[in-house]
């Protein structure tokens, strides 16, 4: 069964808030290789671990109907409560158990949600739901990340990064996933023609808010908050702080670039 760590309504609200939607980049991969595989134009697309659903909006810009689907139901709620597209629903469901018939999903797609599945098991359901021919995009962004802003941009990394390396000591161990870049889940994978992109690169707009909120948002952070709250809210505060004084700002609305690597494994049945 799935690995369940965003289950909370604080914790959902937050991911609504913070979480990025798949950058241009990297959305590009994606509807490059469906065309190249002709699985555009599709009549049913699924995005499997859809968290509050960025990554089900952008499929629904490019699809008649997009089901996001994710275990928790207060992360359904939020993307249910977000402004969305017609060809949108969404349904609460294990990645194991899906209630789609046998060979009727055209894409199946999932956005950073893969490392958390039962690998083996949501495989066999991959293989049960996609007709032949279809295809899956399963990625998630790494633990490469910068923050541009000016000339400060190598300060600010430096500043995001001890704080992120501190979050990152309270990680699960389904992180080994995303930092071997989803070789196991691309070995994993049961369609003979697919391959893995490990250097998709992608700038996201943000503000130093965001940045903050986005590590706010991540699992190890909440798992953090939850053995010592006070040190994990004085952790984000300081590192607010040092952002903006490094920034010669005071504003935490100040856009800044941040900046992500992408892996994608992609597979065509």
């Amino acid at each position: 069964m799935s690995t369940q760590m965003f289950e909370g309504k604080g914790h959902a609200a937050v991911y609504q808030k913070y979480r990025f939607a798949p950058g241009k980049e990297l959305q590009q991969t994606i509807l490059a290789y469906l065309q190249e595989k002709k699985a555009i134009p599709a009549e049913l697309v699924v995005d499997v671990g859809c968290g509050t659903g960025q990554g089900t909006r952008f499929l629904a810009e490019h699809f008649k109907k997009v089901v996001g689907t994710d275990i928790s139901e207060a992360q359904i709620q939020e993307a249910k409560e977000t402004l969305s597209m017609p060809n949108v629903s969404y349904l609460v469901c294990p990645a194991e158990e899906l209630p789609f018939p046998d060979a009727s999903v055209d894409v199946l797609a999932s956005f950073t949600a893969a490392h958390w599945f039962d690998i083996e098991k949501f495989m066999k359901e991959v293989q049960r739901v996609v007709k032949p021919g279809g295809c899956v995009a399963i990625s998630t962004y790494t633990v490469d990340m910068s923050v541009r802003y000016g000339d400060c941009s190598e300060k600010l990394t430096k500043i995001f990064k001890e704080c992120w390396d501190q979050i990152l000591k309270y990680s699960h161990n389904r992180l080994k996933f995303v930092l071997e870049n989803y070789k196991s889940i691309f070995e994993a994978l049961p369609f003979p023609d697919k391959k893995r992109i490990t250097d998709i690169y992608d700038g996201i707009p943000m503000t130093v808010e965001g940045v903050v909120g986005y590590m706010e948002s991540a699992s190890p952070y909440q798992t953090f908050m939850k053995k010592d709250p006070e040190a994990a809210k004085s952790l984000l505060q300081e590192t607010e702080k040092r952002m903006l004084e490094t920034m010669g700002v005071s504003s935490r609305e100040t856009p800044v670039e941040f900046w992500v690597r992408h892996v994608c494994v992609l597979g065509c049945k």
